[in-house]
């Protein structure tokens, strides 16, 4: 017999559960709107920020060539994704897609990494939020209290109030509704992407031919001791990252990753999507792409604008058109830039808020939070829950070192879901799959093998950190997911009920 450990639920049963009234997600998202939230979550500090540091440290003009590595590693695992959520059309994303393929153990695990790797990012990136917020006030002659403002570089004990409300501002909102959120997101991501696209035009106008020269710099090996040294590399394979050259692009990748970190969450919202077989696909694939374009566009447009060594680490873009004699353009940025964040928060704090959902409905957290508000449809009660301690943790906590874990946490649902899919076509190959990964099981393999290759490449302090997450994780199943777990109790096993007769 199976171990209770690694029972799967039925794609059935998983569907037949977004029915209950109870529980049941309101269905209200197109193709667009799925598209528009996998741009408004992926455009974020990423490509504001990291451009520079990777072109100054890692990659040269190259920086570009590194987007296309991150991008080509996520293209692997959203063909998974876009299988999966189209066949399995339920909230959870990666943790629903392991309950039915590896079993419950193995999907508590990844579900556990999700609430973690989201409530860390949705913080995370509340904190960058505000500090832009603080610097467009101080333009404008006003000045946040120490007491009332980022921590960062100050030693006064605060709370960071603009990141709480931001956060809580947001969590009304997703209590709201789902078409209210979209709403929001299409309008906020409009501007976003207006800015990034002035960014390009503008800066084209701008470019410096010798700047280019060269564009792969020559390599030379990281210091011991300096934070993209990766201890893992040097132990298995007897080397250290390279700074520049060829290897230097991938070294470059692993970081430029956190820039992608999202186009995952439109998986989340599969149960409230109106045609998910036809639309998750589309909306998965297509966020991805565009935003691959787009950063590929300004890292080449920056590293074009000023020498990569010359690059500001703290606002690149800004700092690329002060150089050029526009300074204009730096609040017009900070600006997009602020902007842009509101909706990587809000989109961060929904996957959470669905992944979370998903797991209470199992019977593995409270069934409590698994109930829906009985006009609005969506998840009330962990919506609150959840947007009032990360606006406490975003408002308290400085989470600079802790945002590495957001890496890690979103490659290993990667792998997980890349090995799903191999497992679901062997097990049930008679599901119908609106869409099918191609070249299965080569594909997926491959996508396991690049993720833990950029795995591998972050530093060993955020492997530790992640191991000992998913150990309290471990001890929280055995204390009490797998003894309140619905098909513990035998609740998933009884068949559905027959329908009364219709008279």
């Amino acid at each position: 017999m199976t171990s209770p450990l690694f029972r799967t639920k039925k794609v059935e049963q998983s569907i037949r559960d977004t029915e209950e009234p109870e529980h049941a997600l309101k269905k209200s998202l197109s193709a667009l709107d799925l598209t528009v939230f996998g741009v408004g979550v992926i455009i974020g500090t990423g490509i504001f920020v990291l451009t520079g540091t990777v072109a100054k440290d890692n990659a040269g003009p190259a920086t570009a060539l590194a987007f296309v590595v991150a991008g080509v590693v996520c293209a692997l695992a959203a063909l998974c994704y876009a299988e999966f959520a189209s066949t399995v059309p339920v909230a959870g994303s990666a943790y629903t897609f392991s309950y039915a393929s590896l079993g419950e153990l193995p999907a508590w695990i990844i579900g556990w990494d999700l609430v973690l790797e989201f409530a860390l990012g949705t913080a995370v990136v509340a904190v960058g939020w505000s500090g832009y917020i603080q610097s467009l006030m101080e333009n404008a002659g006003w000045e946040m209290p120490a007491a009332l403002g980022s921590r960062e570089g100050s030693d006064v004990f605060g709370f960071d109030i603009l990141a709480a409300v931001l956060v809580l501002v947001l969590t009304g909102i997703l209590v709201l509704g789902m078409k209210l959120s979209a709403r929001v997101t299409t309008v906020v991501v409009a501007i976003k992407v207006t800015v990034v696209l002035v960014v390009i035009i503008a800066g084209a106008f701008f470019i410096t031919a010798d700047n280019y020269d060269p564009f792969i710099p020559d390599s030379k090996p990281v210091p011991a001791g300096e934070s993209l040294d990766s201890p893992l590399i040097q132990l298995l394979f007897g080397w250290a990252p390279a700074n520049f050259g060829v290897m230097g692009i991938f070294t470059a990748a692993s970081v430029v990753f956190f820039a992608f970190i999202g186009f995952d969450i439109v998986a989340t919202a599969a149960e409230e999507t109106r045609n998910p077989q036809r639309d998750m696909p589309r909306g998965i694939l297509a966020s991805l792409f565009i935003c691959t374009l787009l950063y590929v566009l300004v890292s080449l447009v920056v590293t074009g604008m000023q020498h990569y060594s010359e690059l500001s680490v703290d606002a690149p873009l800004a700092d690329a058109f002060k150089a050029t004699g526009h300074p204009w353009f730096a609040g017009f940025i900070s600006f997009g830039a602020a902007v842009g964040l509101t909706t990587v928060c809000m989109i961060l704090l929904l996957g959470q808020t669905r992944v979370f959902f998903a797991m209470s409905r199992d019977g593995l957290l409270p069934r409590f939070f698994s109930r829906v508000h009985p006009r609005f449809k969506t998840p009330h009660r962990p919506t609150i829950l959840l947007g009032v301690l990360i606006a406490i943790l975003a408002g308290f906590t400085p989470l600079n070192e802790l945002a590495a874990l957001v890496n890690i946490g979103t490659l290993f649902a990667f792998v997980i879901v890349a090995i799903s899919v191999i497992i679901l076509r062997r097990t049930r190959p008679d599901l119908h799959r609106a869409f099918r990964t191609p070249w299965v099981p080569v594909l997926p393999i491959v996508s396991v093998g690049a993720s833990l290759w950029l795995m591998l490449n972050l530093p060993a302090e955020t492997w530790v950190r992640f191991g000992i997450w998913m150990a309290i994780g471990i001890v929280v199943y055995f204390l009490y997911s797998r003894t309140h777990s619905r098909m513990a109790t035998g609740e998933d096993m009884a068949p559905t009920p027959p329908k009364p007769p219709t008279s």
